[in-house]
């Protein structure tokens, strides 16, 4: 049920929407909650930077081959190795009719080219593209390339084909005798397919490498062009900066270069020189979330990319220190030299005049002009401060050596708090950083809690770059929690400079990650509910925060209850003498585990059994094996498990305050690859970390764990000894706002979010300012859950004239909803 035009909104001076813009109504009129705003105009906030919002592109989720970049040909150059993927190999991705193997022999097309394809005479091999297939669409026009050669000369034919027939005219190409060459021919298709295979047959022996096809309609540039309908998702988010390439993929593997010196190391730290240059003379590369990156889509096409949406390149160079589960330093002061000097040929590569060594590379490539670089990120989420933070400064004194106008940006570690977190920021603070890049993905709850994160962040300290974030979730909950955040960041824009929601892409056949801001397949991409959110922030910025005050929601916290659990995590443990007392010392719950397990209640995964007077868990692969015992109802009390780990690679976790599977707290002992230690809320399934210290756990030896919950106080002691507390009664907030000024268009920018599900009828007091009595709405409404899909999108913004609007005035804002309101000033 919905409303629709010339509906009233408010009370009093009452504003009035005049559009057909249908918004959820209340279930009830009584589902209405009061709210006052008071904006003073004549205040001066802070200033927002134009590159406030951005994108942060990394190839996870097939972001590069098989999404941004448009190549269509998977394993083009037969270069998949079981080091991208146990299940690859050369021939990944093609079928072979004849004869035909991979060859890696002094015949290759190049040193960095290792692996070649020989075709026997009268043989085909087919690819079958991403996804489904070669998507192609009738009357576009496809350019096909390849390098062969044929000791006694060869005919290739190429066609484009479905199970329903060809979708193109096949073409006929003459390969010469003379060597490894170059060959083109273009296909314009005859209809439409999602399925389409491209063959490529030869009537006697021939080498290929370099297959490819490319639609000819890319994005701006083409050849070695981006894929149209997703960098126009991008342009669309007008992002203020890029930052690329990671992420993981910048300080995972080995830090040394493909070349004979290293072995032909593939499993590499994305190092820029691997990717500028002629594309057939690209380093591959063994990508850390499981496939092979061919890094056609390199630092050029970054750059350039950048460039075309109107956005500040924000590259990311490796530190040295390896994270994302790895966690070593790289002790070899040579090869760090040689990443601080490549650091520095990467700034000349994008500065450099085209006389220079590396601007005449950049020059050569196409773009003789500089990509007026001003900011470089040394690292990401480094859990290892101290080794981290001795590298960043050597880089830091080079870069700004040779090149003093770049900001140099640092970061905290993977986590939003806890020991590394302090560790890295006291580091950064005493060297006056420029910059520090935070990141951090927890549940709707905690962006809810944590609007005002910023607020006592230090003024005069490093600024924030908020590199990474999300909430766990592509619904419209997750969007809404994500805006009220986000008026947060825009209120503290003088500390919070940069920030950009990750990942960005997600190929929905080839998922490492969720959420993901942009979905796609190999022939249609849909933003989510987040990108919708991030869209509306990021074209409706303004240029100064107007400073405003809102009312709260009033909200009682009574005690943490909840039932009791324990679990695994890729671990096999083992469980005893398990006791649960009421605060007055009554017994709750007791299970030495000499009988059965009936108290318990398996909700995970893993397999569970009682042996030797334990309740063990046997499965060290298995993730969240959790079982339950007790009432959920259950509130101060004293919990104490024995725990041991047995095999795997990580600790055991201790849950209290277990309402369902998706509710709860736990502490997790030796999570995070054994390397730290960390108590966890999960609300409707989505986690968010509420303290952390490094520290791991041994196999073989038996813990006491104990947990002490006091309203909503909780201890915790391990083997006796305090580990830590905290106090959970931070309000989740629903309704939060900020007010910016749009300079340009003379507008006051009122953004208002309503995570809850009664509208938020409010008074709105623009402090004395002279407005003019309309103003635009744009409004995105839609039931928590909604998400957006390739074929529905039911989180999408409606715009509507609201009239009424005066110095005072009243609004009702939707349930479920965010709304900016832009009132001109006269």
């Amino acid at each position: 049920m919905s409303r629709t035009t010339r509906f009233r909104l408010g009370l009093g001076a009452g504003a009035v929407l005049l559009a057909t813009a249908a918004l959820p109504a209340p279930a009830h009129a009584e589902e209405v909650t009061d709210y006052a705003i008071a904006v003073d105009p004549s205040a001066t906030g802070p200033a927002i930077p134009r590159t406030m919002y951005g994108v942060f592109f990394e190839d996870i989720n097939r972001a590069a081959d098989g999404g941004l970049y448009a190549e269509l040909v998977q394993n083009r150059s037969f270069e998949y190795s079981t080091a991208d993927n146990a299940s690859y190999t050369p021939l990944t991705s093609w079928t072979v009719s004849g004869t035909a193997r991979a060859v890696d022999d002094s015949g290759r097309l190049n040193e960095r080219n290792r692996t070649y394809l020989a075709l026997g005479a009268g043989s085909s091999v087919t690819n079958a593209g991403y996804n489904t297939g070669i998507a192609v669409r009738d009357g576009e026009t496809y350019d096909f390339s390849v390098w062969a050669r044929a000791e006694a000369g060869a005919t290739l034919t190429v066609s484009l084909q479905d199970s329903g027939g060809p979708l193109a005219t096949a073409r006929r190409i003459a390969v010469k005798k003379n060597g490894w060459a170059k060959y083109k021919a273009t296909f314009t298709a005859t209809r439409t397919s999602t399925t389409g295979r491209l063959t490529v047959a030869a009537d006697g022996a021939a080498a290929l490498d370099m297959v490819s096809l490319f639609p000819r309609d890319t994005y701006k540039h083409e050849p070695n062009g981006l894929r149209k309908d997703l960098a126009e998702k991008v342009a669309a988010l007008r992002p203020g900066f890029v930052r690329f390439p990671g992420g993981c993929l910048v300080n995972t593997g080995s830090m040394r270069d493909y070349s004979e010196a290293s072995g032909w190391q593939r499993k590499r730290s994305y190092q820029w020189k691997d990717t500028v240059g002629p594309v057939e003379q690209r380093a591959t590369n063994a990508n850390f979330w499981g496939y092979n990156q061919s890094y056609g889509l390199g630092y050029y096409e970054y750059f350039r990319f950048a460039e075309d949406v109107g956005a500040m390149p924000l590259p990311v160079v490796p530190a040295l220190v390896t994270g994302c589960g790895q966690n070593q330093a790289v002790a070899d002061d040579a090869l760090l030299e040689r990443h601080i000097q490549d650091t520095l040929d990467l700034i000349e590569f994008a500065n450099g005049p085209a006389t220079s060594t590396w601007g005449r590379v950049r020059a050569r490539m196409g773009h003789p002009e500089p990509f007026h670089l001003t900011h470089i990120e040394v690292g990401n989420e480094e859990n290892l401060p101290a080794e981290f933070f001795a590298r960043f400064q050597r880089f830091r004194a080079a870069v700004q050596a040779k090149y003093p106008y770049m900001k140099v940006v640092s970061n905290s570690g993977p986590d939003d708090s806890g020991t590394t977190f302090d560790t890295a920021w006291k580091l950064n603070r005493d060297a006056k950083v420029d910059m520090v890049d935070e990141h951090y993905y927890n549940s709707p709850q905690w962006f809810l809690q944590n609007n005002d994160r910023y607020d006592s962040y230090d003024r005069q300290g490093p600024k924030v770059f908020l590199g990474e974030y999300a909430s766990q979730g592509n619904a419209f909950k997750n969007g809404l929690a994500e805006a009220a955040f986000m008026t947060g960041l825009e209120r503290n824009a003088d500390v919070v400079r940069l920030a950009s929601y990750a990942p960005l892409f997600a190929n929905e056949d080839y998922v490492q990650w969720r959420p993901d801001l942009v979905w796609f397949n190999n022939h249609a991409s849909w933003g989510s509910a987040n990108y919708e959110v991030q869209k509306l922030f990021m074209t409706n910025v303004g240029d100064r925060v107007v400073p405003s005050t809102a009312t709260g929601t009033p909200s009682v916290s009574g005690p943490i209850t909840g039932a009791v659990g324990l679990s695994t995590w890729n671990t096999s443990a083992a469980f005893d003498d398990v006791r649960v007392t009421g605060a007055d010392g009554s017994p709750l719950l007791g299970d030495d585990f000499s009988g059965d397990a009936s108290k318990w209640t398996h909700t995970g995964a893993g397999s569970w059994a009682v042996q030797d007077g334990r309740y063990v868990q046997t499965d060290d692969t298995a993730e969240n094996t959790m079982v339950q015992a007790g009432d959920p109802s259950w509130h101060d009390y004293d919990l104490h498990v024995k725990a041991t780990k047995k095999s795997g690679k990580e600790g055991f976790l201790v849950a209290f305050g277990v309402k369902d599977t998706g509710n709860y707290f736990w502490w997790n002992l030796g999570g995070w690859n054994n390397t730290q230690s960390a108590v966890e809320q999960a609300v409707d399934g989505g986690k968010s970390t509420l303290m952390t210290k490094a520290g791991s756990v041994e196999t073989g030896r038996a813990y006491d764990i104990d947990v002490k919950v006091r309203g909503r106080q909780v201890t915790l002691y391990l083997d006796g000894e305090e580990w830590g507390s905290f106090t959970d009664d931070k309000p989740a907030e629903p309704f939060r706002q900020v007010v910016t000024r749009d300079a340009k268009t003379g507008e006051l920018i009122v953004k208002v979010v309503n995570a809850q599900s009664a509208a938020a009828r409010t008074a709105i007091d623009l402090g004395g300012a002279e407005v003019a009595s309309r103003a635009r709405a744009t409004t995105l409404a839609a039931a928590p859950d909604a998400v957006n899909s390739e074929t529905s999108t039911a989180v999408a913004p409606r715009t509507s004239t609201v009239t009424g609007i005066a110095g005072k005035f009243t609004y009702t804002f939707p349930a479920n909803s965010i709304t900016f309101l832009r009132i001109k000033e006269k």
